[in-house]
């Protein structure tokens, strides 16, 4: 078997501050093999940008991970940041707005990300440039190297973030939400883009979003993380149609495209400084025991590819 692309093993991050030690990811671990198309869902507050900050290395000052290991391609990047990995993962980030900077052409932000991690002459990298264009599909791709953040619609600028994740020939790429600040046509368009250059290009892709519905237009598995630790992990469509820990049930019910009676979910994230014992949703869940806040629960296979944290996950399904 080939080694996946990325291994998150265990991985903790604390930050300390005024108020005591933020606790934002405990022993979190999930898996993106070659090709692969893995999701993280969960609400704000509940630590997805902070993996993503992890495994991209850019963690704040002053964060400590305690525990764990990121391995890239076989290699841990949290304790040997090598030169081999720089490039090979790329990042699309949120807001396409706020991403590119507005006083300098965006054909020359993206050749300085190539010129620093590409190999290759300038004309070489100039000539890949056009080449991602047309494959994002952006118009007229030699006149949009020349052009200015601002004379770029948010979906086409997001598709500048895109090629610029793609810039370097990556083998992993990183998408934090980046339909969040799109309307839902150019969503769809994005979405559809992403899956195509998956495909065609054979990438492996770790997609963060706070929707289960644009999950399911794209990833193959997904890892439901709640106040920083995994709360069920498996195949996208098996998580949809049964799903186990009563936090991914009480979240899809919130899914307005899945839900009968839409209701949210009583009670908020915990905060990091102040994250509960034993189980962190036992405040929330609706079938919690008196242990659930004793002692926090393992991870329980349910078969090939499928573990929930939950000792009572048949009652969730009943």
């Amino acid at each position: 078997m080939s080694i996946p692309v990325l291994q998150v093993e265990g991985l903790a991050v604390h930050l300390r501050g005024e108020g005591g030690v933020a606790r934002i990811l405990d022993d979190v671990s999930l898996t993106v093999p070659r090709g692969g198309t893995v999701g993280v869902v969960g609400e704000s507050g509940c630590g997805k940008s902070t993996l993503v900050r992890a495994i991209l290395g850019i963690l704040p000052q002053g964060a400590e991970t305690p525990t764990g290991a990121i391995l890239f391609e076989g290699r841990d990047i949290l304790t040997d940041r090598a030169e081999s990995a720089r490039g090979r993962i790329g990042f699309v980030p949120q807001d396409p707005y706020l991403s590119l900077n507005p006083v300098f052409r965006a054909g020359d932000q993206i050749l300085e990300i190539m010129r620093r991690h590409a190999k290759g002459s300038r004309r070489d990298h100039r000539d890949r440039l056009v080449e991602l264009f047309r494959a994002v599909q952006l118009p007229d791709p030699e006149a949009a190297l020349r052009k200015y953040p601002h004379q770029f619609s948010g979906g086409q600028r997001q598709r500048l973030l895109i090629a610029a994740a793609l810039a370097c020939d990556p083998a992993l790429v990183v998408a934090d939400e980046p339909t969040t600040a799109l309307d839902v046509t150019t969503q769809r368009e994005i979405l559809g883009l992403l899956r195509g250059l998956v495909a065609e290009r054979g990438l492996s892709l770790l997609f963060v979003t706070h929707d289960f519905g644009v999950l399911a237009s794209v990833c193959t598995d997904v890892t439901v993380l709640y106040a920083g630790r995994v709360a069920e992990a498996g195949p996208t469509r098996a998580v949809l149609d049964a799903p186990c820990h009563p936090y991914t049930r009480m979240l899809l019910a919130c899914h307005p495209d899945r839900a009968t009676d839409l209701a949210g979910i009583p009670g908020t994230v915990p905060a990091a400084t102040a994250q509960p014992t034993g189980c962190r949703f036992h405040p929330r869940c609706p079938i919690v025991h008196s242990g659930c806040a004793v002692e926090a629960p393992p991870m329980v296979a349910l078969g090939a590819n499928r573990a929930v944290a939950c000792p009572w996950h048949e009652t969730a399904l009943a």
